[in-house]
């Protein structure tokens, strides 16, 4: 498609998305969102993470390994998607340094399936979940797309080289697309949403504090404020609302290669962070330093301009709102 056709295309000609990882945290949160924007919607999840009960059932579901090139054709073929939103991805920097060739292998030859199908039945756009991660430890904050990326683990670097695989099979197939760099994503829409993952900080830290145990905190020796790392939060459905912004502009021609940092713009610390928890659920939550993990960055933090003069996106959920939802807290 080419040329802009208008958002209302979007509704009323029931846009076909296929969404890999569309079970899982925020791949749930990004399907509800592209359905409630009238898309028609087939996720395909091996449920190695997700949860087949996050999906409504006017949501159609396929349970497949993206790596695994027939079952992915044959949902190419029978649905023929308008686009593709690929968050099918491993995603932790420790076990990523530990493991970098399994990372390698989930992330970077799923991505070369879902493409190969992309290219195959010539599908109009696609949405990639890339991470903050290519940034490494920039040397600016906020940092911009327009940074050198230069990732320090190698969760990082399977995400830029995603992006790599994704410009060019773009070029050769025709294709538009946008890679959506998302900073720490936290929250949930609803609590059958929750993240349910064991090493994010904030389902962490409310775990800790209902154990009565104290969080590990990984250093506190950096280069920030306080001692502890920097990182910028943004609530999961501001990230599903991009994904639902982009997806419009992606039928519209809006965009067509681009690559947007999706955050608040706003840098917390580990420990300012353990204190919003404490404010917001009014539990005590101890803490104790502990070593640094390997591969982690000291600080970083979105610069969103782009994001806003793009799709005229900004987060609209504060910290505390974060904190809230994700202990499943109704608001004050």
């Amino acid at each position: 498609m080419s040329g802009s056709v208008g958002a209302d295309w979007f509704v009323q000609q029931s846009v076909r998305w296929l969404v890999t990882g569309g079970a899982g945290y925020i791949g749930a949160h990004v399907t509800l969102a592209l359905r409630d924007a009238g898309s028609e919607i087939l996720v395909v999840d091996d449920l190695s993470t997700g949860l087949a009960e996050r999906l409504p059932d006017d949501v159609a579901f396929v349970r497949a390994d993206v790596r695994d090139t027939g079952p992915v054709m044959d949902a190419f073929r029978r649905f023929r998607p308008h686009g593709v939103v690929h968050l099918a991805a491993r995603k932790d920097v420790a076990e990523s340094t530990a493991h970098p060739l399994a990372y390698y292998d989930a992330n970077l030859d799923g991505l070369r399936a879902v493409l190969t199908a992309c290219a195959a039945y010539r599908t109009r756009s696609v949405l990639f979940s890339s991470s903050a991660a290519v940034y490494g430890t920039p040397s600016v904050s906020p940092v911009t797309e327009d940074h050198a990326p230069f990732p320090v683990n190698p969760y990082g670097r399977t995400k830029l080289v995603g992006e790599w695989m994704l410009r060019d099979a773009a070029a050769s197939a025709g294709f538009g697309w946008a890679a959506l760099r998302y900073f720490n994503v936290a929250g949930a829409a609803a609590p059958h949403l929750r993240d349910l993952g064991g090493t994010n900080l904030l389902p962490r830290l409310l775990r800790a504090a209902d154990q009565g145990m104290p969080i590990r905190v990984y250093g506190g020796d950096w280069p920030t404020p306080d001692g502890s790392p920097v990182r910028d939060y943004v609530h999961v459905a501001d990230v599903a609302q991009a994904h639902s912004a982009a997806a419009v502009a992606l039928i519209e021609g809006v965009l067509h290669a681009d690559v947007l940092n999706v955050g608040r713009g706003v840098g917390t610390s580990v420990l300012q962070m353990i204190e919003t928890a404490r404010e917001v659920t009014g539990r005590r939550l101890g803490h104790v330093i502990g070593a640094r993990r390997p591969g982690d960055p000291a600080s970083i933090v979105a610069g969103v301009e782009r994001i806003r003069a793009r799709l005229g996106w900004s987060a609209r959920h504060g910290l505390e709102d974060i904190v809230r939802s994700a202990a499943e807290l109704v608001p004050a």
